[in-house]
């Protein structure tokens, strides 16, 4: 494979990754709350996770602590996000997604859902299994690399 093809294949999957994305999160920039796409990845890891810290993200995401409590503070002000004080540490914060931070965060998994299908209309199932193994093997090579 020569260095064009190899460019080509990312440049391709970079494509994809940036029209997905784009169309899903136009759900977050349209609606009532007009979410940033690291707003709803924090909302996201609340909802799988309720009752993390803030500290919790920061370790998860790799990101660093202002951000973080930015992205908590913008989720709290747009009532989507709450914190309650730990019972053993008052000091320390548990965040839960809101009744509102749950139904949002439901909508955009549907919206993902359906764009998921949208992404793969017309594919067979061999066809998918076959696009997963390619993709498995290129994160090998990826991780081989380390």
């Amino acid at each position: 494979m020569t260095a064009d093809t190899a460019e080509d294949v990312f440049e391709s999957i970079h494509s994809v990754m940036h029209l997905y994305r784009a169309r899903q999160y136009r759900t977050l920039r349209d609606g009532a709350h007009d979410l940033a796409h690291m707003e709803f990845k924090a909302l996201n890891f609340f909802a799988h996770n309720p009752g993390a810290t803030q500290s919790d993200l920061v370790a998860h995401s790799g990101r660093d602590k202002a951000q973080i409590a930015r992205l908590i503070q913008a989720l709290r002000a747009k009532t989507l996000l709450e914190g309650k004080a730990d019972e053993a540490d008052k000091r320390s914060i548990r965040l839960y997604p809101t009744a509102a931070g749950t139904a949002l965060h439901q909508a955009v998994r549907q919206q993902g859902r359906r764009l998921n299908q949208v992404a793969v209309d017309g594919f067979s199932q061999e066809e998918c299994q076959q696009l997963l193994d390619l993709l498995a093997r290129v994160q090998a090579n990826l991780n081989a690399e380390d």
